[in-house]
């Protein structure tokens, strides 16, 4: 995979190959869907890749509006279709991650949804 990284003003999207985790830092407060393709498009070469197990670790995101929102359900919902096991990893340090973090396990009923 070539682009394993993507970064912005307040914020950074990484893989991580050896752990198969996606790593969320800083603030997403990005305009719409064009202005996230570069974070779906980071997504979903990563979950073509098929690992058994796909983490996506939100723990120092300290926000994502609600465009950002969009589309990491969006990204959830394409994972039914997958053989990976999702598993997401939040904070209830960020308030925001414990409402929005929960809807997700309507979206995937496989997901493993851990919030510390």
């Amino acid at each position: 995979m070539t682009n394993q990284e993507v970064k912005g003003e307040d914020y950074q999207v990484q893989y991580e190959e050896a752990s198969a985790t996606v790593y969320f830092q800083g603030a997403i407060s990005l305009g719409g869907a064009k202005d996230y393709a570069p974070i779906v498009k980071l997504l979903d070469d990563v979950a073509k890749l098929a690992p058994a197990t796909l983490t996506l670790n939100v723990k120092e995101l300290k926000f994502l509006n609600s465009s950002g929102i969009s589309m990491l359900s969006k990204f959830v919902l394409g994972m039914r279709k997958k053989k990976s096991q999702l598993v997401v990893l939040g904070t209830k340090k960020m308030p925001w991650q414990v409402k929005s973090l929960k809807n997700l396990e309507r979206l995937l009923p496989g997901l493993k949804l851990v919030v510390e």
